[in-house]
C-alpha cells in the first residue's frame, strides 16, 4: 500500500510529501560526531591490548620496570619525526617488546583452544585497562594458580613475577571450572626447563631487546635521527 500510495502522490499530486518521505529515509541514524566517538573508543580498547600492559590497573604503567620502558618507548617514538632513522629503532626497540609479550599471550590461547575454547579464547584473553581486582571472584585462588604456572612451567619464560593481566584471565577459568585442567595442560605442554635452557633463552631474550639500556638509548636516538637527517639521509614511512 504505501508502494502505491507514493505512486499516486507523483501521478496526480502537486505536493512534495514523496521528496519528504525519501530525504527521511536517507538522514543517517547516527550523527557524524557520534560515529567519530565509537571510532576513538574502539580504536582506545585496540590500543590498550597491542600495548598489553602487565598491569591493567596502573594507568601511568610504571609499577613494572617493562611496563614503563615500553610506555616510554612510545611517548619518545611519538615525539620522534616519522620516517626517521631515530623513528625506525624505536619502533624495533617497541615490536621487540611487543613480540615478547605477545609470546606468552599466543602459549596462552594455545592451551584454551585445545580445551575446546577455540571461539572464546581471544575473548578470554582480552584484559583492558578497566579491569578491576573488585570485580574478580576468586582472587585468592586465582594468584595461587598462578604462581604454580609461574614455578612449576615454562609458560611466561621469565622469573619475574607473572603479569597481573593473567590473574583475571585465571579468575574467568576458575569461574568455568576450567582452571585446573589449563594447569595441568601447562604443565604438559611447557614443563619447566633446566639450568641449561634457562642460559640459553636469557642470552637469546638478551639478543632481542636489552631492557637496561633502552631508557639510555632513546634521548639518542632522537638527536641521532635528526642529525642523519640534517646530514641528508632519506628514509621511507615505516610500513
Amino acid at each position: 500500500m504505501g508502494a502505491g500510495f507514493k505512486k499516486f502522490c507523483m501521478r496526480f499530486c502537486c505536493c512534495c510529501c514523496c521528496e519528504d518521505d525519501e530525504e527521511e529515509e536517507k538522514r543517517p541514524l547516527l550523527s557524524h560526531d557520534t560515529l567519530e566517538y565509537f571510532d576513538r573508543e574502539a580504536k582506545k580498547r585496540r590500543d590498550q591490548e597491542t600495548n598489553l600492559w602487565n598491569e591493567p590497573g596502573d594507568p601511568s604503567h610504571s609499577e613494572r620496570d617493562d611496563d614503563r620502558t615500553l610506555y616510554n618507548l612510545l611517548q619518545c617514538r611519538a615525539n620522534t619525526q616519522r620516517g626517521s632513522q631515530g623513528y625506525r629503532r624505536l619502533s624495533i626497540d617497541i615490536e621487540a617488546m611487543r613480540d615478547m609479550r605477545r609470546e606468552v599471550r599466543d602459549k596462552w590461547k594455545m592451551i584454551l583452544e585445545n580445551l575446546g575454547f577455540m571461539a572464546e579464547a581471544e575473548s578470554l584473553l582480552t584484559v583492558s585497562t578497566s579491569a578491576s581486582n573488585d570485580r574478580m571472584r576468586n582472587a585468592a585462588v586465582a594468584r595461587s594458580l598462578l604462581q604454580t604456572l609461574h614455578t612449576e612451567t615454562s609458560l611466561f619464560n621469565s622469573k619475574e613475577p607473572p603479569p597481573e593481566r593473567y590473574l583475571f584471565i585465571m579468575d574467568r577459568l576458575i569461574y568455568l571450572d576450567a582452571a585446573e585442567d589449563f594447569v595441568a595442560k601447562a604443565r604438559r605442554f611447557y614443563p619447566p626447563k633446566d639450568d641449561d635452557d634457562d642460559d640459553e633463552e636469557e642470552e637469546e631474550n638478551t639478543n632481542r631487546i636489552n631492557l637496561p639500556l633502552l631508557l639510555s638509548h632513546m634521548n639518542q636516538n632522537i638527536s641521532g635521527g635528526e642529525d642523519e637527517d640534517d646530514e641528508g639521509e632519506t628514509t621511507g614511512p615505516e610500513e
